[in-house]
């Protein structure tokens, strides 16, 4: 049985295109409009008569699948894609295609982008101007705008772990099965909404083909702030990645899966600083052990290390020569053993609504035995900044972790210390673990190490202020 030709949607996005959507139209080849099921103009509140041009046009030619919306105000260029995306999935289109009215691209080409979707290799398909060498130069693109495009589209490619040869043509097809997958509707109203559309794709791992395009510059005037816009993309790429790492809760990678708790492997971090304390060969308790990954690194140093946390993780039972199952923050929790040289709680104690064994694990270590403690610093620099315009948001990852119950300044990690019977024996900090937005930037690691070791010379000097994490090294008070 012969499948149904797909129903395509062309949705033309026009704002102050009274002199060119006529002729934008005219270009749709003859041969493709009779697989045409709707030519949709969305006229975005034009200050021009852009919406009488297109119904005029529909009562001169024959186009009766033309139809010509005008919002009653401006929806900005990306809010006007969002109308037209979610016309086309209320209507039950199978793909629609983007369009600009100002004819900056050829409607002619339009079979091209279609073919990879019409034939299952593609779930979005977008038209470069890149790909043929030159050619963007040749149809008149400015200088400086090539060049910011590049600049711009190599940025892009590093961070998400991408290859395409352009991020910034607006000239493109989408499934709507895909379009479905997505939350486009979360995304910015304003010209990044190209590149964000292109993040939550590949976030979705959905497939994206390129094909060339030609590149024409003419006489239309174009809306968009340059600088601006540049901004916007790359606070877009690095949105996304803290988003990724769980840093920051972005609607607009909602569906993007949060990484899981990984090793810190910076020499700044958390987990680097407390294996720095422990000595090798010592008897360590890991309170709130995860993923078993300080266990391990302690292991390499010939150390004995026990585990405990309120699920049984595989593996950091493999890991650990001692492995408990418990909740800790009953007052009756206690390990077998009771000559621990160390015991840890490495980013553990602001998950705990009562802290308090912290207090009891004094009766677990040797003679001349250690606490150690981490935490994030909720009085770092950014989350203040944050507050002072009025930003407050809890994150999957981070100081701001939302399942924190407790959150702790310098000051008050350490009297938290204090009150449960310890004296600062030594404390350490971490710095912003800006590695991870870095991803697939291999070529940077030096760069970020040079700025690990400023953040941290800077720590040294108000670590209240710039240190992310607080270490604390406890001695039991009159040990």
């Amino acid at each position: 049985m012969a499948q149904p030709d797909p129903k395509i949607m062309v949705h033309v996005v026009a704002y102050n295109a009274a002199g060119t959507l006529a002729r934008v139209l005219d270009r749709i080849p003859g041969d493709l409009r009779s697989r045409l099921t709707d030519v949709c103009v969305f006229d975005d509140a034009s200050d021009d008569d852009t919406f009488l041009v297109g119904h005029g046009y529909k009562l001169v030619n024959d186009m009766p699948m033309l139809q010509v919306f005008r919002n009653p105000e401006n929806r900005g260029y990306g809010g006007n894609q969002k109308l037209g995306y979610h016309y086309a999935i209320d209507k039950g289109y199978d793909i629609v295609v983007l369009l600009h009215g100002d004819g900056q691209y050829a409607p002619e080409v339009m079979p091209a982008l279609l073919e990879p979707l019409l034939t299952g290799e593609a779930d979005a398909v977008f038209g470069s101007r890149m790909m043929e060498r030159g050619a963007a130069r040749r149809g008149g693109m400015p200088l400086y705008k090539y060049v910011g495009n590049k600049i711009l589209t190599r940025i892009e490619n590093a961070f998400l772990g991408s290859e395409l040869s352009e991020f910034h043509s607006g000239y493109r097809a989408y499934r709507v099965d895909a379009l479905k997958r997505i939350p486009f509707d979360q995304n910015t109203n304003d010209f990044h909404f190209d590149t964000q559309i292109i993040i939550q794709l590949l976030a979705a791992g959905l497939r994206i083909k390129e094909v060339p395009i030609p590149t024409y510059y003419g006489d239309e005037i174009c809306h968009v702030n340059g600088m601006r816009y540049a901004r916007d993309v790359v606070r877009s790429v690095l949105e996304f990645r803290l988003h990724q790492a769980g840093v920051v809760q972005r609607p607009e990678y909602a569906h993007v899966p949060v990484t899981e708790y990984a090793e810190k492997s910076s020499p700044y971090s958390s987990h680097c600083k407390i294996v720095e304390m422990v000595r090798p060969g010592s008897r360590v308790l890991d309170v709130g052990c995860g993923e078993g990954h300080v266990a391990r690194a302690l292991r390499e140093k010939g150390c004995y290390v026990a585990g405990a946390d309120t699920r049984r993780i595989p593996a950091a039972e493999a890991i650990c020569h001692r492995y408990y199952v418990a909740d800790l923050e009953r007052p009756d929790f206690a390990p077998a053993e009771r000559d621990f040289d160390y015991v840890l709680f490495a980013d553990v104690l602001e998950h705990l609504r009562d802290p308090s064994i912290l207090r009891r694990s004094r009766g677990w270590l040797a003679p001349g035995g250690r606490v150690i403690a981490s935490t994030g610093n909720v009085a770092l620099w950014f989350v203040r900044l944050q507050l002072l315009l009025g930003n407050f948001s809890y994150a999957p990852r981070g100081i701001l972790d939302e399942t924190h119950v407790h959150l702790y300044t310098r000051k008050s990690f350490r009297r938290l210390l204090e009150k449960s019977g310890f004296a600062v024996a030594r404390e350490d900090w971490t710095v912003i673990p800006i590695e991870k937005l870095a991803g697939s930037l291999p070529g940077l690691r030096t760069a970020i190490g040079a700025i690990d070791v400023a953040q941290y010379q800077v720590a040294r000097v108000r670590p209240g202020l710039f240190a992310y994490q607080i270490v604390l090294e406890g001695r039991p008070n009159g040990g």
